[in-house]
């Protein structure tokens, strides 16, 4: 297959795009496939989560491309994704305006955005998505975007709260990822949810295959930045 390259973001920190970014990272490592993860944000989240990863878990290549890195290298050598990568997974920094944003941005690629169950992040990820829609450069460039739920239970007002601006959206809203602490201990150990030995993680399993569906469907132009493809909740 082609190079796939994955952005994960969003304006408001703390929405959960160190798990989203770990775990897909994860998922293609275990298959077989060179996974080159660019970290943007200056806490490195992602670079320390693979700095912890077992010498016998499935390699995955960290990049720090935040403003902090070494400032001998130019944005553009840091971003450099060597012709033998199959997958490379971009986590902006938290607090990325719209014109940073698009000087990522690159034909065809897969933009996934987490949102948490609260007011104020739904409050944030609405004008944040609004200034994306609007941005000519991003639908020039055919990206296309997808939410993700993050850290939610169900059987909640602020989830159906959630669900409700989620479904209003004329994106593809594809999969809510369940509050558990399964998460936080792989990040812990440096691996994926999925990678966890435990029957425990069944269900997160289970979540994750229509975010990973997605990100496997051949992006096209009718897969463009503001046609829906399909909902789940």
């Amino acid at each position: 297959m082609g190079l796939k390259r994955i952005l994960v973001t969003n304006a408001k920190g703390g929405c959960g795009k160190t798990t989203l970014t770990t775990n897909i990272a994860s998922h293609y490592a275990l298959q077989g496939k060179t996974v080159r993860l660019f970290d943007h944000d200056s806490q490195g989240s992602s670079l320390a989560w693979i700095n912890r990863r077992a010498d016998t878990a499935a390699v995955i290549s960290g990049v720090d491309a935040s403003k902090s890195a070494d400032h001998r290298l130019t944005r553009s050598w840091q971003m450099r994704v060597p012709p033998e990568t199959d997958v490379a997974i971009i986590d902006s920094a938290a607090g990325t305006d719209i014109a940073e944003l698009l000087t990522l941005f690159q034909q065809n690629d897969s933009l996934l955005i987490p949102v948490l169950p609260s007011p104020i992040d739904i409050h944030a990820t609405a004008y944040f998505i609004k200034d994306l829609l609007t941005t000519g450069r991003a639908r020039k460039k055919m990206i296309r975007l997808a939410v993700v739920a993050n850290r939610v239970r169900k059987n909640t007002l602020m989830y159906h709260s959630l669900e409700r601006f989620l479904f209003s959206l004329n994106i593809p809203f594809i999969a809510s990822l369940r509050d558990t602490q399964l998460y936080a201990k792989a990040i812990e150990l440096g691996i994926g949810v999925q990678e966890l030995q435990t029957s425990r993680n069944k269900i997160d399993k289970e979540q994750w295959a229509p975010i990973i569906r997605w990100l496997d469907t051949p992006v096209a132009s009718e897969t463009a930045l503001v046609t829906p493809l399909y909902h789940t909740s």
